[in-house]
């Protein structure tokens, strides 16, 4: 077993404590995690992104996070912040370190429980996560933000998964056609190359984002 396949272990590990626990009540799951371990997503993601969508006392609720995980976790690093709460956490069972992070801002979002699972562990949870078409909406807004290639490779995969793009304007067309246009070879060998199976790395390698410019194109 891979530092991946260990990786996603910890996560599942994670989401069933925090799920019986209760500290997933208030919380959606979403980001590129939530794809891979709900949707098989052939990408590995490191990290639990986690939206608030009813309120909450959120000092209390950090301060009980941060003491639930403690128990069995040694915390690496951990604030609170005007959008954002952030755990870092470190088990002696696992070779990575985990970031577990929560939105705070309250938005009007599209969920629906499925399970989260791992053919490397033998846990499931259902949970509450942004649906398919959220999450297209979520990785557009995140792209043209960040430029990351990750979420480029995620708005494909929700292509090929048969959700449409939303009514987009001619400029953030233009501008993800070209952000999509940009990025380096290294970039596809290493940033997304470094989580993918080697099958669909030298797919991307050799072809790009060819299939989302087509479906910009015909938008």
């Amino acid at each position: 077993m891979n530092t991946f396949h260990k990786h996603e272990r910890f996560e599942i590990e994670i989401l069933e404590r925090l799920k019986n626990n209760r500290f997933l009540e208030p919380l959606v799951f979403g980001g590129g995690t939530m794809l891979r371990l709900c949707h098989e997503l052939p990408r590995y993601s490191g990290d639990l992104d986690l939206w608030l969508i009813r309120q909450v006392k959120i000092e209390t609720y950090f301060k009980q996070l941060l003491k639930n995980l403690r128990e069995q976790y040694e915390i690496t690093d951990a604030w609170s912040r005007y959008f954002t709460l952030l755990v870092e956490i470190r088990s002696p069972g696992y070779p990575r370190r985990l970031k577990i992070e929560i939105r705070k801002e309250k938005k009007k979002v599209e969920y629906q429980e499925r399970i989260a699972f791992s053919p490397f562990s033998n846990r499931q949870v259902i949970l509450k996560v942004h649906t398919l078409e959220q999450m297209m909406i979520n990785k557009i807004n995140a792209l043209l933000d960040r430029k990351d290639i990750r979420d480029a490779y995620d708005m494909e995969f929700l292509l090929r998964k048969g959700i449409k793009l939303p009514d987009l304007s001619i400029k953030d067309k233009a501008m993800i056609k070209e952000i999509t246009s940009g990025f380096s070879s290294r970039e596809f060998t290493v940033t997304l190359g470094s989580v993918l199976e080697k099958e669909n790395r030298d797919y991307y390698v050799q072809n790009g984002f060819n299939y989302l410019k087509e479906k910009l194109t015909g938008n």
